[in-house]
């Protein structure tokens, strides 16, 4: 059944403002339009369809299969090849912890652990990701605009292939355990910080 976006209005009026002094009304739902957004985003970034690239995709399906402790203080979005487009998603936000494959020259399924100022001097450097719009243009854009969040923090691990295919190397597969408990352990020390 196909329905107007006049009800979607009744719902909202049937919700009525916020109460004052409360952020959300009593009966949010994740669509509700007086929903704030959760203080940590988990951002994936690349290309399943090539390879390796698809690493943070994986990571973040690792990660929200197991973190039910985290309840509505996280977000997971997969921001696949979307770049700049992506710039939505940090309003309101506290920290962001991006997950991707990601090129330092190290040997494939070495995990790699950065932070705000190293993501930003590490964008100077040539492409360091198969896809546009990478942590680090995705993090001077926020500057930029001064919506980058406090905490920021880019979980990654060296390609061994990145070429049209499905599917992860070895190498990075054996390396996704080590790298979510790396994420999880970033996001749970944020938190704690909150």
């Amino acid at each position: 059944m196909q329905t107007s976006g006049l009800a979607e209005f009744a719902d909202r009026a049937a919700h009525g403002a916020p109460e004052s002094g409360k952020e959300e009304c009593c009966r949010c739902t994740a669509s509700c339009p007086c929903r704030k957004p959760a203080p940590v985003l988990l951002l994936a970034l690349g290309n399943p369809l090539m390879a390796d690239d698809g690493a943070g995709q994986e990571l973040l399906a690792r990660l929200a299969s197991q973190s039910t402790e985290w309840g509505t203080n996280v977000e997971f979005v997969d921001g696949g090849t979307q770049g700049l487009a992506l710039l939505g998603q940090f309003e309101d936000r506290k920290a962001v912890v991006f997950l991707d494959a990601i090129r330092l020259g190290d040997k494939p399924g070495s995990v790699h652990v950065l932070y705000g100022d190293e993501l930003l001097r590490m964008g100077q450097r040539r492409a360091t990701t198969a896809h546009e719009g990478s942590a680090p243009e995705i993090l001077r854009a926020l500057e930029l605009l001064g919506d980058r969040p406090a905490e920021v923090a880019l979980v990654g691990i060296e390609p061994e292939r990145i070429e049209t295919s499905i599917g992860l190397s070895e190498a990075v597969t054996a390396s996704l355990p080590l790298a979510a408990g790396l994420a999880r352990m970033r996001v749970n020390r944020i938190l704690s910080a909150l």
